[in-house]
């Protein structure tokens, strides 16, 4: 069983290997052989049994040659998990504003075109709070996102620029964002990511903290209901959500395309991951996924 996963572009400045090696090691126990390659010179991919864009770090700062590599991948019917079209429709933040109309709970988000100071007063206006949080629908590792008081102005860096606009969830700094991993649609662990004091992100490059834990009351039932409203089969998924401030649990983003699996905090996942990717691997020996 020959797989690959695809990795970052030559540019892309930090470390991959940190999570390259718990997700590879698994399927090296098992027998595969795992190599990698940089997803933006990848070239002749058609000996692989499974292409996975796990590491595809950095693709939002070239998005118009991603979207270009996710068509390559559809006409060459490669077999890539998660699909093309479901990588394709993760990879812009677009989807939270569709959401709520399928009946999944979510963070209320209000898509801009071209942002200006009177879209963060509209949105304040619908949200009932001032403190509001403005970040780039094609965006990663908290890139470009501000958190703003009731009287803040837009930053000159998102001036005219395509936004989502949300109200801060005061829980993030408090209790912290919930992660649930699922492989194959089934529940496999869960993480809590904590911001470090005064800040509200949770990425560990910027100081937050992330522990295994328990899912939260309803968090399994909400991530199924978000991955049931998705246009393909994740084989893979990361659900993302906090808690309202009336207790009720929210996505906050679905991470389908290259999400940290917290492998490492939560080592009884790693059976649950080689389980769905061999297994999607044998599938498309059978017959194409694409």
């Amino acid at each position: 069983m020959k797989i690959l996963f695809l990795t970052p572009a030559p540019d892309y400045p930090e470390d991959w290997d940190w999570a390259f090696t718990p997700q590879a090691a698994p399927l090296i126990a098992r027998g595969a052989s795992v190599d990698h390659r940089r997803w933006s010179d990848a070239g002749d991919l058609s000996s692989y049994d499974l292409i996975l864009p796990l590491i595809c770090w950095g693709y939002h700062l070239r998005f118009g040659e991603w979207m270009a590599f996710l068509d390559q991948l559809e006409r060459e019917q490669l077999p890539v998990v998660n699909p093309p079209a479901l990588l394709r429709w993760n990879s812009d933040k677009a989807y939270l504003a569709e959401l709520p109309a399928k009946g999944v709970s979510t963070v209320p988000s209000i898509m801009v075109d071209r942002c200006a100071d009177d879209d963060l007063r509209s949105a304040r206006e619908s949200f009932g709070r001032g403190e509001i949080v403005v970040k780039p629908p094609i965006s990663a590792g908290a890139d470009g996102t501000y958190r703003l008081g009731a009287d803040e102005d837009l930053p000159d860096e998102l001036r005219g620029k395509r936004v989502i606009i949300q109200p801060m969830i005061d829980s993030i700094t408090t209790k912290g964002e919930y992660s649930l991993l699922l492989f194959n649609g089934k529940f496999s662990h869960a993480v809590v990511k904590r911001p470090k004091s005064g800040d509200f992100r949770v990425q560990p490059h910027l100081g937050g903290i992330t522990e295994a834990c328990a899912p939260p009351p309803g968090g399994e039932e909400l991530a199924h209901a978000a991955l049931a409203a998705a246009p393909e089969h994740a084989t893979y998924a990361r659900i993302d959500m906090v808690e309202g401030d009336g207790g009720e649990l929210m996505i906050m983003e679905m991470e389908l395309v290259e999400p940290a699996l917290f492998l490492k905090e939560a080592p009884h996942g790693s059976d649950a991951f080689a389980d769905a990717i061999l297994s999607a691997a044998e599938r498309a020996r059978e017959q194409p996924l694409a």
